[in-house]
């Protein structure tokens, strides 16, 4: 695993919308697993500007989907394929038939879960995952206590993960109590993961699951099995690193050949 401690939230988008530019460099049809929320935006807002300067060609390039509500209708704006749809997939001037997902109206919830795992499979698998870090240490919606082994399934959020998603909706009732989710054993499948984490209220999480024990008590310490992952944190959410110094002096010292 690489730590790199960045400035801020706009460096780390930058670094990794050129990491995700360069793959497209190499492979332009990459497949793109991308993240929802917040944390993310910086990415695609990096990514589309090298997009518009033509900095690289974004045309061939497949989107797919981390996570989705069930229940809520494809078109409200706050599943995640309207989010994508909005923050990705626009800006970046694709269109949907690049964009895959999992389909969280469906009336066999399980069968599409099977459904979506088996066609990212079919698609080549994953090239480059983006993550985010909930402040339990979940990641997509794989909460605390999830299998290291688990595949897209369907998953009840915990109250805490419906609290921290409320600002998307109008009040906590809103938020749907079950996700699709891609699992842990589908997010190693990819063959680069890349957390991005920003703020102090990571900082806990990111330490547990960068330098503690791998734990299903701690998703995103499942991290530490992949060959290729990455975790990017601002200063805030690197507040609690013990060898904060030494992945800044790792950093420092890498040759630009490697990238991230």
């Amino acid at each position: 695993m690489e730590v790199v401690i960045v400035p801020d939230s706009a460096a780390g988008g930058e670094l990794i919308a050129e990491a995700m530019a360069d793959l497209l460099r190499r492979k332009p049809d990459a497949l793109l697993g991308v993240a929802t929320g917040s944390t993310p935006l910086p990415i695609y807002e990096a990514l589309a500007a090298k997009v518009r300067s033509a900095d690289v060609d974004a045309s061939r390039a497949r989107i797919c989907q981390l996570d989705e509500y069930v229940g809520l209708p494809s078109g409200h704006p706050e599943s995640y394929r309207s989010v994508v749809l909005r923050e990705v997939i626009e800006p970046l001037g694709l269109t949907e038939s690049s964009f895959m997902g999992p389909d969280g109206t469906a009336d066999d919830v399980a069968a599409a879960c099977e459904a979506y795992d088996r066609a990212l499979a079919e698609a080549g698998g994953v090239d480059l995952q983006l993550l985010g870090i909930g402040t339990d240490g979940h990641i997509g919606f794989n909460e605390p206590c999830s299998s290291l082994a688990s595949r897209t399934r369907i998953k009840t959020l915990t109250e805490q993960t419906r609290q921290d998603n409320a600002r998307f909706f109008d009040s906590v009732d809103e938020v749907p109590h079950h996700v699709i989710t891609q699992g842990i054993g589908t997010i190693l499948d990819a063959r680069h993961l890349v957390l991005l984490a920003t703020g102090a209220a990571k900082a806990e999480a990111v330490a547990l699951a960068v330098e503690g024990p791998l734990s299903a008590l701690v998703p995103a310490s499942a991290l530490q099995l992949h060959p290729h992952a990455t975790v990017v944190v601002d200063e805030a959410a690197a507040s609690r690193l013990k060898l904060a110094d030494y992945f800044r002096a790792t950093y420092a010292s890498k040759p630009d050949w490697q990238g991230i």
